[in-house]
């Protein structure tokens, strides 16, 4: 069942978000190589390092696209999460057109280690399910070739599916 927003899309929008809502799991080669990585990512978080859990976050981003051979992204871990009076922003996925991918230029996803207000650690699956979900943006473009990139229901899915992959959890 489509979101409410789904009512006032264009035809053409209309036509990417079914696509996006029929696919529901992202097909990664060896996930289970990549368990070690996300374990880094839940060490460097309770060490309140930011360098290193960057550094961690990067090498789980770089073996998803070395996986699926889609173009690298870098990856920014920043201290405190950005907030207003619609709450607080807990990552952002800013992708390039073609012509900065040739430029040589990477897309970027931002996420943030604390919390806003209280400034504490943010929990480990609340962290890594966010850096997963930026990653999903990632590949509807990359991967799938989708020219937006939409809430569906398939999206969800989705970054579910991963993070239960990346944690070396069974599938549902």
């Amino acid at each position: 069942m489509p979101f409410a927003f789904y009512d006032r899309l264009s035809p053409a929008r209309k036509r990417v978000y079914r696509k996006s809502a029929a696919i529901l799991r992202i097909e990664v080669p060896d996930p289970e190589g990549l368990v070690p990585a996300a374990t880094a990512i839940e060490a460097a978080l309770a060490a309140g390092d930011r360098a290193t859990l960057q550094k961690a976050c990067q090498a789980l981003v770089d073996g998803l696209n070395a996986r699926l051979a889609t173009p690298p992204v870098q990856v920014r871990v920043l201290a405190r999460r950005p907030s207003n009076d619609y709450g607080e922003l807990h990552g952002l996925y800013e992708p390039k057109e073609l012509d900065e991918y040739a430029r040589g230029e990477k897309a970027v996803i931002t996420v943030w280690m604390r919390t806003a207000h209280k400034e504490q650690i943010v929990k480990f699956r609340t962290f890594l399910r966010t850096l997963v979900h930026e990653a999903v943006h990632h590949f509807d473009y990359e991967l799938y070739k989708l020219v937006e990139t939409f809430h569906t229901e398939g999206f969800y899915a989705r970054e579910s599916a991963l993070m239960k992959q990346l944690l070396g959890e069974p599938p549902e």
